[in-house]
């Protein structure tokens, strides 16, 4: 087996409407909806498909839980500009800039919560790799 990419992952939100906000308002993601109403965050090639906590979706992970996401997006827009944009949207930056590991190597990231109080990093790469 030779795993390519992720295609998507599934958050267990308190609000589908709170997260699409959020995610679309800050972030840029586009709300889609599929199925027989189900909405998700698209972005790229990949997507995030949302289950209301005591509304999920079988087969799903064993302890749904609101907040325990850790997520890092990358993005080609330089961090002065996601952070001010962060903050025009009125959202707090825990930390940041600051430099971590990414997948390929060395990124530049800022920290920020969600309605859910998930973790998510928005990074760079230094000179657009990715």
């Amino acid at each position: 087996m030779n795993i390519e990419r992720l295609d998507h992952l599934v958050l267990t939100v308190q609000s589908i409407p709170a997260a699409c906000d959020f995610y679309s308002r800050v972030l840029g993601m586009e709300v889609v909806t599929f199925g027989q109403g189900r909405k998700a965050l698209q972005f790229g090639r990949q997507k995030i498909n949302l289950h209301e906590r005591g509304r999920e979706f079988d087969p799903k992970a064993r302890h749904p839980t609101p907040g325990s996401g850790d997520l890092c997006f990358l993005t080609r827009i330089p961090l002065r500009q996601v952070i001010a944009h962060i903050r025009s949207c009125k959202v707090e930056i825990l930390e940041g800039p600051v430099r971590r590991t990414g997948a390929v190597g060395p990124i530049e990231s800022v920290y920020v919560r969600d309605p859910d109080e998930n973790l998510i990093e928005v990074s760079n790469y230094p000179d657009g790799v990715a």
